[in-house]
């Protein structure tokens, strides 16, 4: 009779909780939408939805489901970080999920949209680069909830 042993254990590798990474993200989307909504409607009724051919006519309900998977996107790959760098405890998820906002802001908001935006000939194409100071607060913000939301939810989903 032989026995074997098996060891099951932390190998001191996190990979993040992509649950609460889209949640979180979708969250986050929700809320910046929000501000979006409030300081500059047409950023979220046209800009957004004609990356896709979506608009115009202004559409806010596509412009938000755009946005708000976008966010959950971006959230997954947040955990990702999260997981990657061994981010522990809500305040530095959050100070992470600023970070993140503020890398999405330039990259994406600033440099990539601009050019996707006058590529596919919309009307609400910005100048390129779109360094926009009300961009930068709103993505802030998407990070800063993202980055609470997660820590508050990756223990238990």
């Amino acid at each position: 009779m032989s026995t074997a042993t098996e060891t099951v254990g932390d190998t001191g590798e996190s990979s993040g909780n992509w649950q609460a990474g889209v949640f979180g993200g979708i969250v986050g989307a929700l809320v910046m939408g929000g501000l979006v909504l409030a300081m500059n409607p047409p950023v979220l009724t046209v800009a957004i939805p004609s990356l896709y051919g979506l608009a115009p006519p202004p559409n806010p309900a596509v412009g938000m489901a755009v946005h708000v998977t976008h966010g959950a996107v971006l959230g997954v790959v947040f955990a990702a970080l999260v997981g990657a760098f061994g981010v522990e405890g809500t305040g530095r998820q959050v100070g992470l999920g600023i970070g993140w906002g503020v890398a999405t802001w330039i990259g994406l908001a600033a440099l990539v949209m601009p050019v996707w935006l006058s590529v596919v000939g919309s009307p609400a194409s910005p100048p390129f680069p779109n360094f926009a100071p009300p961009s930068l607060l709103w993505h802030v913000v998407y990070g800063a909830v993202l980055g609470g939301v997660y820590a508050a939810t990756a223990d238990r989903l």
